[in-house]
């Protein structure tokens, strides 16, 4: 297993931190060559290849993909992890903020993914991984803006699934339920209690507690894998049962 990405090029969105960092890593342990995208590529782990790129710039994103692809000459491997949270209800939110997440969010995507394609369109074995949530599917309060694009994103791996598999792209996605990121802990800030909202946030998994960083990870890399060949057009629940498990309190 540790050369199951051996001799392939994989590039992770939003990977010097969360999901992202711990994807990167994880496909790095299994022989891939991995290249990362972030807005902070001095924080993306050690042995991976950053380059400065921001998701909601469509110029910004071409040039990084470019210059990768100048050094390696072939991608076999998109995640697209790069993501921001947003809080409230319908009322919370200005137009900017609506515009600025799903920006990143979903057309985030939609601009790394066109880049890419026709690295993608040459390898044997292409796959395309997008880190979408639970809250696509599951209504969470709070995060009206934030589970709208959510389930952009849901939309968006079904549709390019559909349109790229006679090409043979693969493409998945993860929904994880709430992962113990840094992410989560900014997220936190903005509550009167961060305290009982965390508690909060552990307690609605079945689990009992948040999902790791690595356990999506280890999805994602399924999904990627050659080894899955006929697995596309689905959505892996990461997410302590959460979406499908209703269990009585403890005591």
């Amino acid at each position: 297993m540790s050369s199951e990405f051996e001799g392939l090029v994989a590039l992770v969105t939003g990977g010097s931190s969360g999901i992202g960092k711990a994807t990167a890593e994880a496909l790095m342990t299994a022989g891939a060559t991995v290249i990362v995208l972030d807005v902070n590529p001095d924080s993306a782990p050690h042995g991976s290849h950053p380059f400065h790129a921001d998701v909601s710039d469509r110029s910004s994103v071409s040039s990084a993909i470019d210059s990768a692809m100048e050094q390696f000459g072939r991608l076999d491997v998109l995640i697209s992890c790069a993501g921001i949270g947003a809080i409230g209800t319908v009322e919370a939110n200005e137009d900017s903020e609506w515009a600025r997440v799903l920006s990143i969010n979903v057309t985030g995507i939609a601009r790394v993914t066109a880049a890419s394609l026709k690295w993608l369109r040459h390898s044997p074995c292409a796959s395309i991984v997008n880190v979408c949530s639970i809250a696509a599917l599951n209504g969470l309060p709070d995060r009206a803006l934030y589970s709208a694009s959510k389930g952009g994103v849901l939309s968006l791996t079904f549709a390019m699934a559909t349109d790229h598999v006679s090409e043979g792209i693969r493409v998945n996605c993860v929904s994880p339920g709430t992962v113990a990121t840094e992410f989560v802990d900014r997220l936190l800030r903005n509550f009167a209690d961060p305290a009982a909202e965390r508690a909060a946030m552990d307690a609605r998994q079945a689990t009992g507690r948040m999902v790791t960083p690595e356990e999506v990870a280890t999805a994602i890399l399924y999904l990627a894998s050659p080894r899955s060949g006929s697995t596309t057009g689905t959505a892996l629940d990461v997410d302590g049962g959460v979406t499908h498990l209703r269990v009585r309190p403890r005591g």
